[in-house]
């Protein structure tokens, strides 16, 4: 495993793409924590969005979360990258030729896949560490450490994603074709979605409920909901209206079994195609 994953490492140290875009993804996190630690002054009003509590424990956890997963686009851009550059540069091809197998090569890859994941989510975890320390109300141990599976649905979250971006690339060799069928998915998922909410079968199944949230995108989306009707001053807004939210916040168990299986599902069907192809 070492081997294999020395070698993709030595490929992305001369990949300047990889180092851009990377810089750009830790650089945009540390940026969005700055600004919401600087105190603005709106006609004599200071206000600091970080006195707010959205820092506060264990709440940043789950916020930072969902937050921060929207620049995994990032991460998904160096991922395609690099294995749409295999074909590119036919080094798949020189690797097979050297003795690489194919299980080996796609092995590389998917380990690729969790450094980048595993990176991303260290790093998540100590800036919102730091944020959390520098501006929590609450500094117990018992509460600083609660709630941290919203951690691992984010590790989850973008290893399930980038597998998917892999198996993409893989599937139709070219950088930009792979993210523009990304983003293709994403809408046929979400009219999927407006079929399903539209369509109402008397007396049988919610097929929104009960189809549409194991596609992979939304499945994946679904393993940290939107934090912000968690937080406490909507809450209290909505009591004064009248409105209570009714709903989880926790990860679904059911979810992560259906991630799990999509990320399989990906490794296996890269695979497959690697295997029946002819490179």
């Amino acid at each position: 495993m070492l081997r294999l994953l020395n070698i993709e490492l030595h490929k992305l140290k001369y990949n300047k793409t990889v180092k851009v875009i990377s810089i750009v993804y830790f650089a945009l996190i540390c940026c969005v924590a700055l600004i919401v630690s600087i105190e603005f002054n709106f006609g004599g009003v200071k206000f600091r969005v970080a006195d707010q509590g959205i820092f506060n424990f264990p709440f940043i956890w789950h916020f930072n979360a969902y937050i921060v997963a929207w620049l995994k686009i990032f991460f998904a851009i160096v991922i395609v990258s690099i294995v749409a550059n295999e074909y590119s540069y036919r080094t798949l091809k020189q690797n097979l030729i050297d003795g690489l197998s194919k299980k080996e090569f796609l092995a590389s890859k998917f380990l690729t896949v969790v450094l980048f994941s595993l990176v991303s989510t260290v790093f998540l975890f100590v800036v919102s560490l730091i944020l959390g320390l520098i501006f929590s109300d609450y500094n117990e141990m018992s509460i600083i450490f609660s709630d941290l599976e919203y951690i691992g649905a984010y590790f989850l979250k973008l290893l399930c994603f980038f597998s998917f971006c892999m198996f993409l690339a893989i599937l139709v060799k070219r950088s930009a074709f792979a993210l523009g069928f990304l983003g293709l998915w994403q809408v046929v998922e979400g009219i999927i979605a407006i079929l399903f909410q539209w369509i109402k079968v008397k007396d049988g199944p919610d097929l929104f409920k009960s189809v549409y949230n194991f596609l992979p995108l939304d499945s994946m989306s679904d393993l940290i909901v939107e934090p912000f009707t968690r937080f406490g001053a909507v809450q209290s807004a909505a009591n004064q209206l009248g409105e209570n939210f009714d709903k989880s916040y926790d990860v679904p168990w059911y979810t992560v079994l259906i991630v799990l299986g999509w990320t399989c599902l990906f490794i296996y069907w890269s695979y497959l195609i690697l295997k029946r192809r002819d490179l």
